[in-house]
């Protein structure tokens, strides 16, 4: 019988990564760090009511580092039996004597490591079945395609759920593990009229499947944005201010991340370069990071390192507080790691008070809501943005038509300056919260 992957598996793994450090101590390594990972998940897809794919996926691994001095040497495998974890060791002690010595390599600082770990209520398994699964995306589907005859075709609709224990443990005598869930319903419908044919989506995640939104109304609410984009127009090209829906801000901050990870600022490759203490957002805006949110998306007790994890106040006021640190970049830059070895950990953008999506669009006044984007235009070293997208077009305060074939444009730094709300209507499916997000005046290239 095949056993279940949940939080009765940390003692095993704990036994695999304490082996693969005691056998790098043995082979001479002065440090070493020691990552296992067990995991399993089912997806299941439909479309135009048919079973489309059912994907069962079941993974194993073990990632080693050691550290010779400053020279430092790294190999995985699948495979966590004994011997393959001896043999995965050996072969990143071999790369280590072949690499140069960096002064900044090695473990994060013992004084930084999680002593204690918080229960944060990451473990809830859905112990659903295929067929379930399918039933489950067949109603979606049909669901979406009930809201109105135009919707002919479908992109399919999926159901999926993840289950997934890790276990860290480095030479400083750190040794922590802890299991997590995901699951997701998903939908994308494509709408028909005459010639015109528009797609668009909908989808809900959580780690527990209780928090679900239906099948159905997943399905519903893509069904209607796909038949809102019907006799979408091109624009001619203007200036105009953009609203980002919440799903689509999410990448403006984003952006914002990545130019003030340590990485990019010890690098020189940063729009944002030494910004910290600098005022980069307007004033009424503040941003937090909570890694210990219950059921978080991307809440943590510990970083890649061990390095215990920590509210933070990142923006306040509109001035950044501090980067997002590692303790590689960190040293690299003389700071201290913040438990951001892997990446930020539930970054929350608070509204600018009370304005939901009506209220915005009344604010935009005139101007474009964009709901879809395209492409990778986004430049981190300059910060000039350049991306594909669709949307509707606002007069008034009212959505007037739905737009595409557009390309909306600017710089980020001005961007961030120029930000004039952000709405209340918050979207918690990622690792960034916020909602939509309206900025003044960016350039509309269209006809």
């Amino acid at each position: 019988m095949t056993r279940e992957v949940d939080s009765t598996r940390i003692p095993e793994l704990e036994s695999v990564v304490t082996l693969a450090l005691d056998e790098a101590r043995r082979r001479g390594a002065t440090q070493a760090e020691a990552d296992a990972s067990l995991s399993k998940g089912l997806t299941a897809t439909v479309r135009m009511g048919e079973v489309d794919t059912i994907e069962y996926q079941r993974d194993r691994g073990l990632g080693i580092t050691v550290y010779f001095g400053q020279r430092k040497g790294s190999a995985s495998t699948g495979d966590i039996a004994p011997q393959a974890v001896r043999d995965t060791v050996e072969k990143a002690c071999t790369i280590a004597r072949y690499t140069a010595e960096d002064a900044f390599a090695g473990l994060a600082d013992p004084e930084a490591l999680a002593r204690d770990v918080p229960a944060l209520d990451l473990e809830y398994p859905w112990t659903i079945e295929p067929p379930e699964a399918i039933e489950l995306a067949k109603a979606s589907e049909a669901a979406g395609q009930a809201v109105d005859s135009r919707l002919t075709n479908s992109e399919g609709a999926s159901v999926g759920t993840q289950r997934g224990v890790r276990v860290y443990g480095n030479t400083h005598g750190f040794l922590r593990g802890y299991a997590s869930t995901s699951h997701s319903v998903s939908c994308v419908l494509i709408a028909e009229e005459g010639d015109d044919m528009q797609r668009d989506y909908w989808f809900s995640t959580s780690r527990d499947p209780a928090d679900l939104e239906s099948a159905t109304s997943v399905g519903a609410r893509a069904g209607n944005r796909a038949i809102a984009r019907l006799g979408a127009r091109k624009l001619s090209t203007r200036r105009a201010p953009v609203l980002y829906a919440p799903e689509l801000a999410r990448g403006i901050f984003g952006s914002f991340i990545g130019a003030i990870r340590g990485s990019a600022q010890y690098r020189k490759a940063s729009f944002l370069l030494g910004a910290a203490g600098t005022q980069v957002f307007p004033s009424f805006v503040h941003m937090h990071e909570r890694p210990h949110l219950r059921k978080g998306l991307a809440s943590s007790p510990f970083d890649a390192e061990g390095v215990a994890t920590r509210d933070r106040e990142l923006v306040r006021a509109g001035v950044l507080d501090g980067y997002v640190l590692g303790s590689y970049s960190a040293r690299k830059l003389g700071l201290k790691t913040t438990g951001n070895a892997g990446g930020i950990h539930n970054l929350i953008v608070d509204p600018s008070g009370s304005l939901d999506a009506e209220a915005l669009l009344r604010k935009l006044h005139t101007g474009l809501l964009v709901t879809e984007l395209m492409g990778q235009g986004v430049n981190g070293v300059t910060g000039d943005y350049s991306r594909g997208a669709s949307g509707f077009w606002v007069e008034n305060g009212q959505i007037s038509y739905p737009v595409h074939e557009i390309t909306i444009a600017g710089n980020l730094k001005e961007m961030y300056r120029s930000i004039l709300a952000i709405g209340s209507d918050v979207d918690d499916r990622g690792t960034i919260r916020t909602g939509s997000v309206l900025i003044d005046g960016m350039t509309i290239a269209g006809e």
